[in-house]
């Protein structure tokens, strides 16, 4: 056990050199801002995707246009949903922008690809969401002289909001865990810092020891956040 602990201070000493006396930091917070900027704008863009996508598939089907629509968002989810994050964020990078004659900074494809791919997750949870809510409510804002839309943005979606935030608290959870493939295109995140601190002193226990800290503490923080919000929520409802 001494012999342990003693190879452990060493390992710790190797790892503090590097972090706080050569600059890994740096690295180290660059990695968690862009983990952050990933996982947050896309999960926004993901909401603004997935609530879309939702609308679209609970409308009445009797119109042509609709179905066409259903149609095109069912592929949609059906891509996004099979296929890898890490084919998504290739195809994205190497073929779909450059085919468009898009160029736009690594990060930036990060986002809009993390966006894209929760896109797909939120609106099938969004879509439960909505019908988990009392049909009634619809029937009651079309009765008011509401059409579908604003009876939807401003009754509905409101409602399955509250219904499905743990689960969205899920989604995000995912998305900053997800982070950790940005290097495949050559992003710099929380992975991908600590590997440089690793290189730079051949030892990779402690830096990924710290790493796996890093990521439980964003984890519970979310958590923490998810779990405030909903009683927040549910002290307004009583009121």
């Amino acid at each position: 056990m001494p012999s342990l602990i003693a190879d452990f201070a060493k390992k710790w000493e190797k790892f503090y050199h590097v972090f706080a006396e050569s600059g890994g930091y740096r690295e180290v917070l660059l990695g968690l801002r862009n983990t952050l900027l990933i996982a947050v704008l896309g999960l926004l863009i993901g909401i603004l995707i997935g609530t879309l996508i939702a609308a679209v598939k609970v409308l009445p089907r009797y119109k042509r246009v609709t179905r066409f629509f259903q149609k095109v968002c069912d592929v949609y989810v059906a891509f996004f949903r099979g296929t890898p994050m890490v084919v998504q964020l290739l195809l994205g990078y190497y073929v779909l922008f450059p085919l468009l004659g898009i160029s736009l900074p690594v990060l930036e494809v990060c986002i809009i690809v993390f966006g894209l791919n929760s896109g797909a997750y939120v609106s099938e949870i969004m879509r439960g969401g909505i019908q988990s809510v009392d049909p009634g409510q619809m029937e009651a804002g079309r009765a008011l002289g509401l059409s579908f839309s604003v009876t939807m943005g401003k009754v509905v979606i409101p409602q399955a909001v509250k219904n499905i935030l743990p689960t969205l608290g899920n989604e995000f959870i995912t998305l900053i865990k997800e982070t950790s493939i940005v290097n495949f295109i050559g992003a710099t995140d929380l992975c991908v810092a600590f590997r440089y601190i690793g290189t730079n002193n051949y030892e990779f226990m402690v830096p990924y020891l710290v790493m796996a800290v890093i990521y439980i503490v964003l984890v519970l923080l979310i958590t923490w956040g998810i779990r405030t919000m909903e009683r927040r929520m549910k002290r307004s409802d009583r009121v």
